[in-house]
């Protein structure tokens, strides 16, 4: 039978207790959430916003995802041609986008695949329902999570923007 080794264990409780007394002078670490909130870090992965605008229907993001959580209807419309005397061009019109975060792992393959810049991340991180299929949001709820998209970080110095050399 091997003899326990007293000494580590008198080491160990007096890590043990050095943290406790810090801890105790500092306050504690741990967040009394939903009475405090804290602040998400700026580059948090919450949920996904839409810029509606931006998005033509492509269907690149619903094709690359794993989970197949995202939902695109669109239709063509015609549009005044760019130069006079042109035809006039088709173009896709969003009819549905909705995102089911039931199925989501939040891999953000979707907003990396995206070229139209129309999904981004959003901080938020307060979107729980009672029901689990109150989580399949459309376009208007994405919409409204894209005002607190934050701003993009300013470029380092020598850094050459995108598409321009």
């Amino acid at each position: 039978m091997a003899k326990p080794k007293v000494p580590g264990l008198f080491k160990g409780l007096g890590i043990t207790f050095g943290t406790l007394v810090r801890t105790a002078k500092e306050g504690a670490a741990t967040v009394q959430y939903p009475h405090e909130k804290e602040t998400p870090p700026i580059r948090a992965r919450g949920v996904i916003a839409l810029h509606e605008g931006n998005c033509t229907s492509c269907m690149l993001c619903a094709r690359s995802c794993p989970d197949w959580c995202i939902y695109i209807e669109g239709h063509k419309e015609l549009a005044p041609p760019r130069r006079a005397g042109g035809a006039p061009r088709k173009v896709n019109k969003l009819d549905r986008f909705d995102i089911d975060y039931a199925l989501c792992m939040y891999c953000g393959i979707c907003v990396d695949v995206c070229p139209f810049d129309a999904l981004f991340w959003s901080p938020e991180y307060e979107y729980s329902e009672p029901r689990i299929t109150d989580l399949l949001h459309d376009k208007t709820k994405l919409g409204e999570w894209m005002e607190t998209v934050p701003e993009a970080p300013e470029l380092e110095a020598g850094a050459e923007k995108k598409g321009k050399k």
